[in-house]
């Protein structure tokens, strides 16, 4: 018989907040919920199951192999993986011994990889091996002693796990004689018994992972989030789906470098007691299988996986009575795509409809959300419990009453602690306000109604985003004008059938560079190594002059309404 979730006793409606976080690390937030159920499906992946109690052992062992490598309490350990056990018992294990987490995304360009170890110092890297190769030319140029090297295909079956090897085995490209490199295999070896450290007395608001960002300037930055932000993550997530029971699952396709798949799709899954279902890399092709087979309760992805699930080859031979929600995050809902998500979940045999949420990941994940008593369609419903909104007027801390547009900002538990080492942009993204409280500025325009829910209604900020994830037009820009024969780069977006919106760059050359096929593949090229795949601009356009506006500054709204005629199919 599965108990109930024990973080239900922290509920207390007399308490500001409306519950009380537990005075633990993540890691003791984890053997809380391993406690009421430790033979409990923990995660699956690819088949294999491992239960809650030997999650634990799991985790207890490898954060001895790290501390035998000399990690100890506040060192920062980059992580470069996608959804893999090795990965999940890695953040965990490093949050045992007090060490901290900084996850990067795989498909970062190398040079992006190593400003980012460079930033935070790390002398202990673990990578997937289809990254070696970007490692191996920029190890030399870092503080990285030791480099931890992973296969997705560790935790396969066994025949899934050689075929996985012959499939990328041109891929692993580093020198392994080199001495800093250690297999998996050989650094769980060197595992010893370490006591765990215990965060009391206040100390769980210590950083316990930096995720990352460009903030609202689009430069990168660094998040600091705490053992107390993804706590009271949980707690808020548990009191508000509150029929998720242990034994229930989650389709962890959302990535761990995300504040979203790592704060809902692994470590909320572990506060219900569910079980996370670890998919590494999203194939529309396999999602109809995929769902078939593991039947999840729950599944959370940006609207492009709803598009995906509309489309995907046998999705509409599926009964899906077994889901208890779907939550679309990351990127407005178009409403046209919630009607044909409700109406397809009505058609075969599902009682939910589609809740939109809220969330950046300065907030850790979601911050509201559209859902049971807090359902309205076309909102991203109210808070969750413990959060506050309110609106401001821009550039502003004046609060503006209901119904009226202006800045959405957020106070509560889940708030960041700031961006590491840049004082400047924290003080103007964490401010303040006239009731004493510290609220986050999330540079997003909305309004909310006489009764509470929160109308969402453009970015701010020059961002756009492609299928889900941000791209910072000042970061492409930059990149681009460092091409010396680039004289000025303008960044906009342009509307994608699939990805809802892609980066559109205008570039004026300097004189005697030619306007040619060539000169736009060497731009693309140089985008490619130095950028995210997905902030490489889809489209590339030479123009003589930028647009001015009175002010003589640029016209970003000209050439936005002239990129908006431009759809990419």
């Amino acid at each position: 018989m599965v108990s109930a979730n024990p973080f239900f006793k922290y509920e207390n409606s007399e308490l500001p907040l409306g519950f009380e976080v537990p005075d633990v690390s993540m890691f003791g937030m984890l053997k809380i919920a391993a406690e009421s159920q430790p033979d409990s499906l923990a995660y699956e992946y690819f088949g294999t199951k491992c239960t809650f109690c030997n999650l634990v052992k799991k985790i207890e062992e490898i954060s001895g192999a790290y501390y035998a490598l000399g990690v100890r309490k506040g060192d920062i350990v980059t992580i470069i993986m996608p959804n893999t056990p090795e990965a999940v018992i890695s953040i965990y294990a490093l949050n045992r011994i007090g060490a901290v987490a900084n996850i990067l995304h795989p498909l970062s360009a190398q040079e992006e990889i190593k400003n980012h170890i460079n930033r935070v110092k790390s002398k202990v890297l673990l990578c997937v091996d289809i990254c070696t190769e970007k490692i191996s030319k920029i190890i030399d140029k870092t503080s990285v002693k030791k480099a931890i090297v992973a296969s997705a295909g560790n935790s396969m079956p066994f025949v899934m796990k050689k075929l996985y090897a012959l499939k990328c085995i041109k891929s692993f490209k580093y020198d392994k004689s080199d001495k800093r490199y250690l297999s998996w295999s050989e650094f769980a070896e060197k595992s010893r018994t370490v006591a765990e450290y215990s965060p009391k007395d206040g100390k769980n608001r210590e950083v316990a992972v930096i995720l990352h960002s460009g903030g609202t300037t689009g430069t990168p930055k660094d998040i600091m989030l705490s053992n107390y932000n993804f706590n009271a993550f949980g707690i808020q997530a548990v009191l508000t789906l509150r029929d998720v029971k242990a034994g229930d699952k989650i389709l962890a396709i959302l990535p761990i470098f995300h504040g979203f798949g790592l704060g809902v799709c692994v470590h909320v899954s572990f506060c219900f007691g569910a079980c996370s279902v670890l998919i590494p890399q999203f194939n529309a092709k396999k999602f109809a299988s995929i769902l078939k087979k593991y039947k999840p309760t729950m599944l959370f992805g940006v609207p492009t996986l709803y598009d995906a699930l509309l489309k995907a080859k046998g999705t509409d031979k599926i009964d899906f009575s077994f889901l208890k929600y779907a939550v679309s995050g990351g990127d407005t809902l178009p409403e046209k795509l919630e009607n044909s998500v409700n109406e397809f979940l009505a058609a075969h045999n599902s009682s939910i409809k589609i809740c939109e949420g809220y969330g950046m990941t300065e907030g850790l994940a979601a911050l509201s959300l559209s859902v049971g008593e807090n359902y309205k369609s076309r909102t991203i419903g109210k808070p969750l419990i413990g959060t506050e909104m309110c609106v401001v007027e821009p550039g502003t801390t004046n609060v503006l009453p209901a119904g009226e547009d202006g800045e959405l900002c957020v106070s509560g538990p889940t708030v960041m602690i700031g961006y590491r080492n840049n004082p400047e942009e924290t003080k103007n993204t964490l401010c303040v306000h006239a009731d004493g409280k510290v609220w986050l500025h999330t540079g997003d325009m909305a309004a909310i109604d006489e009764d509470g829910f929160v109308h969402y209604k453009l970015r701010i900020k020059r961002m756009m985003i492609t299928s889900g994830f941000n791209v910072y037009p000042t970061q492409i820009e930059s990149v681009v004008e460092e091409l010396d024969f680039v004289e000025k780069c303008v960044v906009v977006s342009v509307p994608h059938q699939y990805k809802k919106e892609v980066a559109k760059a205008y570039i004026v050359l300097k004189n005697g560079k030619e306007k040619s096929d060539e000169t736009k593949e060497e731009i693309r090229a140089y985008c490619k190594k130095k950028l995210m795949h997905y902030s490489v601009p889809y489209k590339y356009e030479f123009v003589d002059l930028l647009p001015k506006t009175a002010y003589n500054k640029i016209d970003f709204m000209k050439l936005q309404k002239e990129s908006a005629r431009e759809a990419v199919c």
